[in-house]
């Protein structure tokens, strides 16, 4: 029996584990760039429900002015002003398909589809959602494929120093041998029966004496590989600590910024719906219509760039806590 054949296989099979773990590492930071270009789309999508509202609303002030203006209350200068910012806001809108049309193939590639099929987006997006199953206090180290790497490579470390201390072990073999042969000047073996018959049966035991210190030196760089490898788990713990308390305190400021924003955009848009009422009333100006409509596009922005910091800031957390 040879002590250090069992222990090799068992290694073996932790070797195998290791690539495993290796591979989902890899896999796992695929999921997260998956999850935040995905919802980065899903934003933009909503961005571009926005820009259409904006473009609803510019449409039905063009019409307004001109009504205005054929009647002489207003400049050619008034409707072509609204018409510039009808125009940009067409502009824009090609802009940001255009960027979600670059998102869908970075997203198709990532998902190794075939860019030539169709990739429809069915998730849709709240400030609750993103509240949802958050902030935790508790959470588990080995959900983490790092973790869990470094746990398998503990796990070879510990077969490592076994093997070598095994090696001092004698190594017993049993060996056994039958057969039968036979010698014939005619080919006739199979009429004559008189055949030969030899076996033997054996024990040996192999006892190493002095191997010049090899298997002492062997053992103790298997030992230090295994502290080194127990004090990175042990650093990798103050990591995953550290990642999650950072990723708990940018996903809380980011979910309060959203919803900071989200109430000045509501109240862009309220403050644009009166800025217009009064212009329609012959109460304000076409000036007034402007900032309103630049101080909504503002808030607009600020808020869709929020809500996408406030989705990454998700992501980053469930990926520290080992639950993406």
């Amino acid at each position: 029996f040879d002590g250090q054949v069992f222990v090799g296989l068992q290694a073996r099979r932790a070797s195998l584990d290791f690539y495993q773990k290796q591979a989902d590492v890899t896999k796992e930071q695929i999921k997260a760039n998956v999850y935040k270009i995905y919802y980065q789309l899903v934003v933009g999508r909503k961005q571009l429900g926005a820009i259409d509202a904006n473009i609803e609303r510019f449409d039905k002030l063009l019409n307004d002015t001109r009504a205005i203006y054929q009647n002489g209350f207003a400049e050619k200068l008034d409707v072509d002003k609204v018409n510039v910012q009808l125009n940009n806001l067409r502009t824009e809108k090609v802009k940001i398909e255009s960027q979600l049309d670059a998102g869908n193939v970075a997203l198709k590639f990532l998902m190794n589809l075939p860019q030539k099929d169709s990739l429809v987006l069915t998730d849709t997006l709240s400030e609750q959602e993103l509240k949802d199953n958050l902030l935790e206090q508790s959470y588990n180290y080995g959900d983490r494929s790092e973790y869990k790497l470094l746990q398998v490579a503990q796990e070879l470390g510990r077969y490592n120093i076994r093997r070598y201390k095994l090696s001092y072990l004698p190594t017993i073999a049993a060996f056994a041998s039958y057969s039968k042969n036979a010698q014939r000047k005619k080919f006739n073996f199979f009429n004559d029966g008189s055949w030969f018959t030899t076996s033997i049966v054996g024990l040996s035991m192999k006892i190493p004496i002095f191997d010049g210190l090899y298997k002492q030196s062997s053992i103790r760089k298997a030992r230090l590989e295994l502290q080194k490898t127990n004090q990175n788990i042990e650093q990798l713990k103050a990591s995953i600590d550290a990642d999650v308390e950072q990723a708990r305190l940018k996903i809380g400021s980011a979910l309060i910024t959203v919803d900071n924003q989200k109430r000045n955009m509501d109240l862009a848009v309220q403050v644009y719906n009166a800025t217009k009422l009064k212009y329609e009333q012959g109460l304000g100006s076409n000036q007034e219509i402007y900032a309103a409509q630049t101080e909504l596009k503002v808030a607009q922005s600020n808020y869709y760039g929020d809500l996408y910091d406030a989705i990454v800031a998700r992501i980053d957390y469930l990926k520290a806590t080992g639950k993406l």
